[in-house]
């Protein structure tokens, strides 16, 4: 009996989430059900494709072997939909990007929301995720990333670049030691990345810097922004996140400005397929345009 591409398409989602229930919930059937796909799958097979184990199923080696065709089989059907559906006006269907947690919080949400307004019918999914998305487990069918991969089938394309700067609240600013060097910051209470879990070099900013402790860390943009807000230190933050976060003040203006850049990383089986390629375009137009913009209210 040979497979049928619904069966290899619930094959695909356990082997992503390693999990029946997690499958179930990405295609909205339940785990049952989806169990009974993966049996169904194995016995036309005649091959087992996974194993149970406490982190879940896990491919064996015959299933790594269908993962690598059902990708293949995966991308055609996506070009075929994107060949079909890429030319009428208004997107549609379903787009999920994964992004760092600044872009995915702060640039995102207004980007998205123009694109759906523009696509009515277009369900887009922000994954915010502090790591690399695994686009080759297809967790996303497009990435934003603050490096250019150089491994893999994948298609980069440099979105723009971004500016950071130290921050600290006014109050902060006077009620501590005055900072008026690098060096003075030895005196204060740094928050920025947990060291450990720092997932691509171009974010250890800290250590570029020269502080070498962080008292207060977090894997999140988000909670570091927060806890600066509240007066407890000094952190590197992006220019774009200020307009958000009032009453923050930009310090060492002079000695230290970092400078880094957005990459939009997507499937290269994806490069023919229109309805993708329409909404990468209107993505990266929105990212530079959306980074301008708050870049200048930082500045005003």
């Amino acid at each position: 009996m040979t497979p049928n591409w619904d069966d290899l398409r619930v094959f695909l989602a356990v082997a992503r989430d390693e999990s029946l229930s997690a499958a179930g919930r990405v295609l909205k059937i339940d785990p049952a059900t989806v169990g009974r796909r993966i049996a169904r799958l194995e016995a036309a097979l005649d091959a087992v494709l996974f194993t149970k184990s406490q982190q879940g199923y896990v491919l064996t080696t015959a299933g790594q072997r269908l993962m690598e065709h059902g990708l293949q089989a995966e991308e055609a059907m996506r070009a075929a939909t994107g060949v079909m559906s890429g030319s009428t006006k208004s997107l549609s269907g379903q787009i999920r990007i994964g992004a760092p947690d600044g872009c995915a919080n702060y640039l995102l949400p207004q980007v998205c929301a123009k694109i759906s307004e523009a696509n009515p019918d277009l369900d887009i999914q922000i994954l915010a995720l502090p790591r690399i998305i695994n686009l080759s487990r297809r967790e996303a069918d497009m990435a934003v990333t603050v490096s250019a991969p150089t491994a893999g089938k994948l298609l980069v394309q440099k979105i723009t670049d971004y500016r950071l700067h130290m921050v600290a609240t006014l109050e902060y600013l006077s009620r501590c030691p005055d900072i008026r060097s690098v060096e003075d910051l030895r005196g204060h209470r740094m928050i920025g990345y947990i060291p450990d879990m720092i997932f691509d070099r171009e974010l250890d900013y800290l250590n570029e810097i020269g502080v070498e402790r962080v008292a207060l860390a977090s894997n999140s943009v988000s909670v570091q922004l927060r806890q600066v807000s509240l007066g407890t230190g000094v952190c590197v933050a992006h220019d774009f996140t200020l307009p958000f976060h009032y009453g923050l003040q930009k310090i060492l203006t002079d000695q230290v400005s970092l400078t880094r850049r957005f990459y939009l990383v997507r499937h290269q089986g994806d490069q023919r397929n229109e309805r993708l390629n329409r909404f990468a375009e209107a993505l990266t137009r929105g990212i530079r345009d959306e980074v301008a913009r708050l870049e200048s209210e930082a500045t005003a």
